[in-house]
C-alpha cells in the first residue's frame, strides 16, 4: 500500500520541520520523517539543535553564566548571596526540562498546520517514494509529489582520537556530563568549542582548548577576533593556536592528549577530552540506489541557489547543503522550498546571514569582514564604537567590547557590521534588517535610537564610519 502526499519531509530538524509546516500553512498534504532518539530513548522532532545543541547548549550558557555573575559581579551590586552553591543535577534537569518543552512544541505546531509527524527512517527511492523503516523494524512506502531532503549534520570525528562517549566525546556527550570535570580539554576553537568550554570554565573546570589554526576565529572580523581572545584568555580559557592533536588515549580515568605546535611536541592530561572540529552532512542510508541525487566530493547534496537538485521535485535543505550550518540558514530554505513548492514566490538572501556565538561577550556578525571588503579591493571606511562608553553597558556591568561597521567608500553602503559585547545576538538583527534592505551608512545615522539602549553602540559606530560619534571618540 502506497500512502500519497504533496510533500513529504526527511528530516525533523531546524530545516526540517518548518519546511513541513510551511508546506501545510499552504494547504498541502504534508509528512515529516524523522528517527532522532534521545540518550533516554525517547524519540523527538527538532533534530539536533533542538535535542543536542542550540537549545541545550544556550540553557547551560545562561545558567553557567548566572553562576558565574553570582560568584564575580553581584557584589559590584551590593547583592551579597553568602554561600555560593552549584547544583548541577538541577542544572542539567532544566537543561532537559527546556529541550522537551521545545521539541514537544513541534508536534504542536505540526498539529496546527495538519502535518503528519511520522517516526522512523526515511529513504529516498527512485520515483518520489520515500521508505520509512519504523523503529520497530517494520517498512511502508509513501509517495508524494515532491520529497524535502532535511536530514542535517553530525559532528566529525578525528580517526586518531578515538570517541568512547565518556572520556573522549563529542558536542552532545559534553552537554550532559552528570559531574564536572576539574580539567577538560577541548579540541577545537571554533562556536561550538568556545561555547562549551566556557559553559564548564565558568562551572569550575580548567579548560584547555587546542586549534590546529594559527589564526584564531578567522570566520570573524579580525578586531572582532583580536578582541574576544583577549577576553577568553582572561577569563581563564587556556586556548592554544597552532596546536595539532596527534594521538588521545584514554589512561584510567583520565585522557592523554599527544599535540605539536611550533614549539614541538607535548603532552596534555585532562579528565575529559571534548572534539568540536566541525561537523559533516548526515546522508546515511538516506539516498537509495538510482535516485539520482548527486553528492558534491565533501558529501554535500549538490542543490542550486533554490534548493533545487539535479532530480525533478526533490529538493535539499538546512545542513545537508552547501552553505553555513546555521540553524536559521536552514529554516529560511525550508520555507522557501515549501513557498516554491505552493508556486509562490521565494527566495533566501545568502549575503545577509548573520552568525552568533553565544559566550560572553557574545559575537556576531552579518555581511564581510574588514579583511574580505579589503582583499575584494573595494574602497571602503569602518567606524567602532566602545560599550566602555555606552551608558547602559556600564550600568549593566557588561561594558566589554565593541560595535564595527564597514561601509563602501563609494555610495556608502553598509558592507558588514560585527558586535563584540552584551546582546550581540540580539544586537545583530538590526544590522540583517537594515543590509537585507542595502541601507547605506547614512540611513542607519539617521535612525533614532532610543536612550539608554544598547543599540546605540550600532548606531554610534555608525556615526563613527563618517568621523560624526557624539560619544565616542572619532579616529
Amino acid at each position: 500500500m502506497t500512502d500519497l502526499y504533496d510533500v513529504i519531509v526527511i528530516g525533523g530538524g531546524p530545516a526540517g520541520y518548518p519546511a513541513a509546516i510551511r508546506a501545510g500553512q499552504n494547504k498541502l498534504k504534508a509528512a515529516c520523517v524523522d528517527e532522532w532518539i534521545n540518550t533516554d530513548g525517547s524519540f523527538a522532532f527538532g533534530g539536533t539543535c533542538l535535542n543536542a545543541g542550540c537549545i541545550p547548549s544556550k540553557a547551560l550558557l545562561e545558567s553557567s553564566e548566572l553562576y558565574q555573575r553570582a560568584k564575580d559581579e553581584f557584589a559590584v551590586h551590593g547583592i551579597k548571596v553568602g554561600r555560593l552553591q552549584l547544583d548541577l543535577a538541577t542544572m542539567q534537569k532544566r537543561r532537559a526540562s527546556v529541550v522537551k518543552t521545545m521539541t514537544g512544541g513541534i508536534l504542536v505546531l505540526f498539529k496546527s498546520s495538519g502535518v503528519l509527524g511520522i517516526q522512523g527512517h526515511g529513504r529516498l527511492l527512485p520515483g518520489n517514494k520515500v521508505l520509512v523503516t519504523g523503529p520497530d523494524g517494520k517498512e511502508r512506502t509513501l509517495e508524494a509529489k515532491h520529497v524535502v531532503l532535511a536530514s542535517g549534520s553530525v559532528p566529525v570525528r578525528l580517526k586518531n582520537v578515538p570517541h568512547d562517549g565518556q572520556y573522549i566525546v563529542d558536542s552532545w556527550n559534553a552537554l550532559e556530563f552528570d559531574a564536572i570535570p576539574a580539567r577538560l580539554g577541548v579540541i577545537g576553537a571554533g562556536v561550538i568549542g568556545l561555547e562549551l568550554g566556557s559553559v564548564w570554565r565558568r562551572l569550575g573546570s580548567e579548560v584547555t582548548v587546542l586549534e590546529a589554526m594559527d589564526q584564531f576565529l578567522p570566520i570573524a572580523d579580525g578586531a572582532i577576533a583580536k578582541e574576544a581572545l583577549r577576553h577568553f584568555k582572561k577569563q581563564g580559557l587556556d586556548i592554544k593556536l597552532g596546536a595539532k592533536v596527534q594521538s588521545a588515549a584514554v589512561a584510567g580515568p583520565a585522557v592523554d592528549v599527544v599535540y605539536c605546535d611550533a614549539q614541538g611536541e607535548h603532552t596534555l592530561q585532562v579528565d575529559k577530552l571534548v572534539v568540536a572540529v566541525g561537523r559533516q552532512p548526515f546522508t546515511q542510508g538516506l539516498l537509495a540506489e538510482g535516485t539520482g541525487v548527486e553528492l558534491d566530493a565533501r558529501g554535500f547534496i549538490q542543490v542550486d541557489d533554490h534548493c533545487r537538485t539535479g532530480v525533478a521535485n526533490v529538493w535539499a535543505v538546512g545542513d545537508v547543503v552547501r552553505g553555513p550550518m546555521l540553524a536559521h540558514k536552514g529554516k529560511e530554505e525550508g520555507v522557501m522550498v515549501a513557498d516554491l513548492i505552493a508556486g509562490h514566490f521565494a527566495e533566501v538572501n545568502y549575503k545577509v546571514i548573520p552568525s552568533v556565538i553565544y559566550t560572553a561577550p557574545e559575537i556576531a556578525w552579518v555581511g564581510q569582514t574588514e579583511e574580505q571588503v579589503k582583499a575584494g579591493g573595494r574602497p571602503y571606511k569602518t567606524g567602532t564604537f566602545p560599550f566602555a562608553a555606552s551608558g547602559r553597558a556600564r550600568a549593566m556591568e557588561a561594558a566589554q567590547g565593541f560595535a564595527k561597521i564597514v561601509s563602501a567608500q563609494d555610495d556608502d553602503e553598509v558592507l558588514g557590521i560585527h558586535v563584540i559585547g552584551p546582546m550581540a545576538g540580539e544586537l545583530i538583527s538590526e544590522a540583517v534588517l537594515a543590509m537585507e534592505y542595502s541601507a547605506s551608512t547614512e540611513d542607519i545615522q539617521r535612525t533614532i535610537h532610543a536612550h539608554p539602549t544598547l543599540s546605540e553602540a550600532i548606531h554610534e559606530a555608525a556615526l563613527a564610519v563618517d568621523k560624526k560619534a557624539i560619544d565616542g571618540i572619532n579616529r
